[in-house]
């Protein structure tokens, strides 16, 4: 036994459920530190391969040095940054060989979850999914890329793949393909996208829809190929 404060004693067990909160609260940084420092990167506070320490990471993201070690630990893991002892903190760049295996693995895993997406998807939801491609692509039409325009475009990208994905009813790919959506995101900070190239990846989507929405499993996955192939060309700027 152990005395509070106020000489009151307090069990084992009492102390156990005063310190949880403490390390959910330690958690809860963490995973802040991790997405402010991706924000960071997204947003272009940071260029690609960028090489920083962790004392402009502190003033960028505005986070404890502790949970940002923590976040930066997973970080690596994701292979997002590398970490070099007493050195800094370097960001992965995009490049041809993280292009095509971030497009491979794309490949591998969404090929099997379109073709269950088409088979069960719910009818509502891809109608809601295609109804928002085609007022993306009236909006472009006639108003051009616009900023708005530009944060829609990343909001459908995510919309309708996640829904593949979560078509499987599989959490570790699920959080695979949260890591993978990283790396998509990465490799677009070196691209500059345009209305043309905007446009052509909108209408490889609604394609992908429309095939799902006839329940046609094999043409949902030739189309989704084939949206791939076209998104990988266009990351690296043949397209």
């Amino acid at each position: 036994m152990k005395s509070d404060s106020r000489g009151i004693q307090v069990g084992r067990g009492q102390q156990q459920l005063t310190a949880a909160p403490d390390r959910r609260s330690v958690a809860r940084l963490s995973d802040l530190a991790y997405t402010r420092i991706l924000e960071v990167l997204f947003e272009r506070r940071l260029p690609a391969g960028a090489f920083v320490s962790q004392s402009d990471l502190v003033r960028l993201t505005g986070m404890p040095l502790a949970p940002l070690r923590d976040a930066l630990r997973v970080l690596e893991t994701d292979g997002v940054v590398t970490i070099h002892p007493r050195a800094g903190i370097e960001f992965v760049k995009p490049g041809l060989e993280l292009t095509r295996a971030t497009y491979q693995f794309r490949g591998i895993i969404e090929s099997s979850a379109v073709a269950v997406f088409a088979e069960t998807a719910d009818e509502d939801d891809t109608l809601e999914i295609e109804r928002r491609h085609l007022l993306a692509v009236e909006t472009i039409e006639a108003e051009g890329l616009t900023l708005p325009m530009r944060e829609e475009l990343e909001a459908l990208e995510e919309i309708l793949h996640n829904a593949i994905i979560a078509s499987l009813r599989n959490p570790l790919i699920e959080t695979s393909y949260r890591r993978i959506h990283n790396y998509l995101r990465i490799l677009r900070l070196d691209r500059k996208i345009t209305a043309p190239l905007a446009l052509r990846s909108l209408r490889e989507h609604l394609t992908i829809i429309d095939a799902c929405r006839k329940r046609n499993a094999a043409a949902a996955q030739a189309a989704l190929q084939a949206h791939f192939a076209n998104a990988m060309q266009r990351t690296m700027g043949l397209y």
